[in-house]
């Protein structure tokens, strides 16, 4: 067979099994003519965009209910209607194709209106961390420039040192006004600016944070097309058509951002708090019997750390699939999860920059605790070493991922290495020989202790594996013996039973090799993270050992 004929065969294998994927979701079923007629029109004029997606499914399913937040709900036929109203009330306030608009907003409906509305009117969506500082804020902003800034109006002190041309409050607990989202959708509503705009000649961009745990926070655009994104996430985890899902991981961030994206093609209802509160979070699955559940792992943590009648007071049997992503689940934190609520738990190894690399189903977390899973459709991992050259199975390289969901660079220049069309992760890795990728740490967090090369995530996760710790987190410091060590923070649990350091130490050297004990452990109330639950290591620098506890 000439080469050709391989792309052809290959191009129709890849059509053939996105199709099944969105066939067993549930995305692609019959509807009446007439439905397929509207659907393809938007899908011509739209495309895959926001504005599209949420236009088709409106079509499809104008009453199922699309969002319940702490207002109530709101059906996919509302809110095509609501987000026409904004956009044109947008378009007013000067916001044409091409330009910015920034989002800094919790998970509410307003979120997700102002996101479609900027997609309608074919302007990029700057999404804003809702944790960073002010001088943080400012300086994105200010290289960023957009033409508005979205946000609730509890961050208005915050980004009071940005310079900002046009606001406007996405949330307020008072009364809507003229500047805010509700207040400009009421007015649309009530003049009947409700008429689908006419599409813009360039789809706009999404442009998703780094979390800035290193430094300055770098956008990361791409465009807002998520079917590709879609099939490759649903061919590793069973994401059903008319689902529940209650998002509680932040949707300004990749992965909270990811369900949003599949809801305008799953006709998801979306459950969103603005707050997380682990005791609320139960309620919210055992009420609103939601089928999954977003979250980063830190949430899964707290809500197993409530007290054993809380846990009993809210059985989850609607519960599907969770779905944890934004670190790496800590310890033995995937099988407490399962035994307590089921083989339900599904872990997404990826970055801002390259989107999901891995998934790890309930059987993988169950045979290979550790693992980051096997990769989705269309995706492809290489385990390199220093040189760019491939390393055969069980060996430790740096990962790189290919797919067509990484971003081509970012936004203030520069990006990722890439080697052969691959990006790096930043992490380093190795795969095993039933093709599970193993994610040892941070490429820039390895240390060299005593000639030998440490991750700080081995002993984190043999330190974590310890009924007393609840968190831990350590990193490299200078030691004059070794040029350098680890030193380890831990958080005991609460109200249990006491460990102290150098029970600690002993137990790293009981598991692993002498050189990975760390020189000390300093015990901690809690870990600094930002709102994504990424513990933030430049912060622990600053710590001195003099704080380490007995």
């Amino acid at each position: 067979m000439g080469k050709l004929a391989h792309l052809v065969a290959d191009r129709v294998k890849d059509t053939g099994t996105s199709l099944k994927i969105l066939t067993e979701s549930g995305i692609v079923r019959p509807y009446s003519p007439l439905v397929i007629a509207g659907m393809a029109n938007a899908l011509r004029r739209w495309s895959t965009t926001p504005a599209g997606g949420f236009k088709s499914i409106a079509l499809r399913m104008p009453q199922q209910v699309a969002i319940i937040d702490e207002r109530g709900s709101l059906t996919f036929g509302e809110l095509q209607e609501r987000t026409n109203a904004l956009a044109h009330g947008l378009r007013a306030r000067g916001v044409k194709p091409g330009d910015g608009v920034a989002v800094m907003c919790r998970n509410h409906r307003g979120f997700i209106e102002a996101s479609i509305a900027i997609s309608k009117l074919g302007a990029d969506v700057l999404y804003l961390n809702t944790a960073f500082a002010g001088p943080q804020l400012a300086e994105v902003i200010g290289r960023e420039k957009p033409r508005v800034v979205v946000h609730d109006e509890e961050f208005t002190g915050l980004l009071a040192g940005a310079d900002i041309a046009d606001r406007v409050l996405g949330w307020t607990d008072g009364e809507a006004g003229d500047d805010s989202l509700e207040g400009m959708i009421s007015a649309g509503l009530a003049a009947g600016r409700t008429a689908d705009l006419a599409p813009p000649g360039t789809k706009g961009r999404t442009i998703i944070l780094t979390s800035g745990t290193t430094g300055t926070p770098k956008g990361a655009p791409r465009p807002q097309g998520g079917l590709p994104a879609a099939i490759s996430l649903l061919s590793r985890m069973p994401l059903k058509s008319g689902w529940k899902c209650h998002v509680a991981a932040p949707l300004f961030h990749t992965w909270g951002f990811a369900h949003y994206q599949l809801a305008m093609m799953l006709g998801t209802t979306l459950v969103l708090t603005r707050r997380f509160d682990p005791a609320d979070a139960l309620r919210i699955l055992h009420e609103e019997e939601c089928d999954s559940f977003a979250v980063i792992p830190v949430m899964l943590q707290r809500i197993l750390a409530l007290p054993q009648e809380t846990l009993d007071r809210y059985p989850l049997p609607h519960l599907k699939a969770v779905a944890s992503s934004g670190s790496a689940l800590p310890g033995d934190l995937p099988t407490q999860w399962m035994d307590r609520f089921g083989d339900n738990l599904y872990s997404v190894y990826g970055s801002t920059e390259v989107a999901w690399a891995s998934i790890a189903s309930p059987q993988d977390l169950r045979e290979a605790p550790g693992c980051a899973g096997r990769l989705p459709h269309q995706t492809v991992v290489r385990i390199l070493d220093a040189e760019g050259r491939e390393l055969p199975v069980g060996q430790s390289g740096r990962i790189f991922v290919g797919n067509s969901l990484q971003i081509d660079g970012y936004t203030g220049g520069g990006g990722k290495e890439m080697v052969d069309g691959l990006m790096s992760s930043g992490d380093v890795g190795r795969f095993d020989h039933e093709g599970r990728l193993y994610v040892e740490g941070r490429d820039d967090e390895m240390i060299v202790s005593g000639g030998e090369n440490v991750f700080p995530k081995e002993v984190e996760d043999c330190l974590a594996a310890d009924d007393r710790v609840a968190e831990v987190a350590a990193i490299g410091v200078e030691d004059p013996d070794f040029g350098k060590r680890l030193r380890a923070f831990v958080v005991r649990v609460p109200d249990g039973e006491p460990v102290s350091a150098d029970e600690l130490k002993d137990l790293v050297k009981q598991n692993l090799a002498r050189y990975k004990v760390p020189r000390e452990i300093v015990f901690l109330d809690e870990l600094p993270r930002n709102a994504t639950g990424k513990v933030l290591k430049r912060e622990l620098a600053a710590i001195a050992p003099t704080d380490t506890a007995p």
